[in-house]
């Protein structure tokens, strides 16, 4: 679980990266949790898109993904969302 100071410099660092996983009509599916695991390997804090075609909400699509993927939820902005999962091999980010 995340305080709220670690969470808001997480939304700190967030704030440059673009999304690089997109949840569109299928919804959280396999093969969006395969991109989201693609993109935790290389990095530990990731931010996520979903399209309006998407069925679930914002906030549920970020929920599903994050329990799917053992992550943290940082924060929901919009249609967008951010989830940090601290790298088991070589953590790049230090929390406060």
């Amino acid at each position: 679980m995340l305080t709220s100071k670690q969470r808001s410099y997480l939304i700190g660092l967030a704030a440059d990266l673009d999304p690089v996983v997109n949840v569109g009509k299928a919804g959280v599916n396999p093969q969006a949790l395969n991109s989201l695991e693609e993109a935790f390997n290389t990095r530990e804090l990731v931010k996520v898109n979903v399209q309006k075609s998407c069925p679930d909400e914002v906030d549920v699509a970020a929920d599903k993904l994050s329990k799917r993927a053992h992550a943290e939820l940082v924060k929901v902005i919009g249609r967008k969302f951010i989830l940090y999962r601290k790298s088991k091999d070589s953590p790049k980010i230090e929390l406060p």
